[in-house]
């Protein structure tokens, strides 16, 4: 007799990462995690987005027994200071403003949490955006057509925010939208998940 799969559960209310992880072809519930995303004192940015990818998962965890649940967090840096989502049209024009010409890394926490056995593993995925130089015209006209004030970065690298960009460097293309398939990939392998 074969045993059953997990419960594949994502931890999150974000339609990006869910949108991510339909790409898997895998059966799985969201639930909303309600944690404090707020920094702790001189906790790095990489520190940051695995303790809560992690705290995330854990949230969501006591409703799922026998499940793999899993937890993602992602903050964009320049030069190490976190960006947030901007929430408005004046904080996206900053932010874009401010990357223009330079790189802008973002770190994704991921966490696969065994809620059979407690067992939790996490890691952080860098990617890094390398911006073209953008006049102020070139801002507005985007943000007009996107919109992409609950984007961290103020962009939507998946629409018309490739057009903002230089190159792109790092392992997972997805990291960048805030779901490392291929990392989850590899911890699902590791829980008996096989993908395809």
């Amino acid at each position: 007799m074969r045993k059953s799969e997990p419960r594949i559960v994502l931890g999150s209310t974000s339609v990006y990462r869910k949108q991510l992880l339909e790409r898997l072809g895998l059966k799985f519930v969201t639930a909303a995690p309600d944690i404090d995303e707020s920094s702790r004192l001189d906790e790095s940015p990489d520190n940051l987005v695995v303790r809560l990818a992690e705290s995330k998962a854990r949230a969501v965890a006591g409703e799922f027994p026998e499940s793999l649940v899993i937890g993602s967090d992602q903050v964009a840096c320049i030069n190490g200071k976190i960006l947030g989502k901007p929430g408005s049209r004046s904080a996206a024009t900053k932010q874009l403003t401010a990357a223009s010409g330079r790189k802008v890394t973002f770190l994704t926490g991921l966490c696969l949490l065994n809620t059979a056995t407690g067992r939790a593993r996490t890691l952080c995925e860098p990617f890094h955006v390398h911006f073209r130089s953008l006049d102020s015209g070139q801002i507005e006209r985007y943000l007009d057509k996107e919109k992409p004030h609950d984007c961290a970065g103020s962009f939507k690298s998946e629409g018309l925010g490739i057009a903002l960009f230089e190159r792109l460097e790092g392992n997972d293309p997805n990291a960048l939208v805030g779901l490392p398939l291929i990392r989850l990939v590899q911890l699902l392998a590791n829980e008996g998940v096989e993908v395809p």
